[in-house]
């Protein structure tokens, strides 16, 4: 499990990127990954799966 902050989270349109904490990459991340609401500057853990334009969050929960 990686962890990170949510750096932007989009609830009208479903989206937004994760700031992983170590390496500091920014990761998309869309609704359907979710499994708690999440807000701006929540600390979340989450895994990684490839997207068609890159590594996406999935599996996003509040730390």
């Amino acid at each position: 499990m990686q962890e990170g902050i949510v750096k932007f989270f989009n609830d009208s349109k479903g989206f937004g990127f994760i700031k992983d904490k170590e390496s500091n990459k920014e990761y998309f991340v869309h609704v359907s990954g979710l499994i708690d609401e999440i807000r701006e500057d929540d600390e979340v853990t989450f895994e990684l799966t490839e997207g068609k334009k890159g590594l996406n969050a999935i599996n996003v929960k509040l730390a």
